[in-house]
């Protein structure tokens, strides 16, 4: 199995970041704007469209408020395992550690997940970091 981390700094105090996270169904309008461009809740799932065109159906599996954590599964004919977890940290200087990883199979996927993981990144870190419009 494939296991992805990725781990960014963001200019944003950690319980605004969380706060975005924790949205489940506002990936579009608050955490990753342009590189998810909807985002429809379907009881504990949510169907996210990504700016390529791509749809997944994202299941909620932790909202962990203690531990600002979040993790979610995907589910997809193409896909036999994804889960994935999303956490904040409080940096010292009043920043936000933000740490993402997956675990995907089949591995061949994973050079895919991986940049999408980048661009996600990078969208947050626009729509997050101070100075975001």
């Amino acid at each position: 199995m494939a296991a992805i981390h990725k781990q960014i700094t963001i200019d944003a105090k950690p319980d605004e970041v969380w706060d975005a996270l924790r949205d489940f169904g506002a990936l579009h309008t608050r955490l990753v704007p342009g590189f998810v461009t909807d985002t429809k809740l379907d009881g504990d799932a949510r169907i996210v469209t990504f700016s390529n065109g791509t749809v997944a159906r994202e299941i909620l599996v932790d909202c962990d408020e203690t531990r600002r954590r979040l993790v979610y599964a995907i589910v997809s004919e193409r896909i036999r395992q994804h889960s994935a977890s999303a956490q904040v940290f409080a940096e010292a200087d009043g920043r936000t550690r933000f740490v993402w990883i997956a675990d995907v199979l089949p591995n061949e996927i994973a050079p895919y997940m991986d940049a999408q993981m980048d661009l996600g990144l990078a969208a947050m870190q626009k729509a997050l970091g101070r100075g975001a419009a």
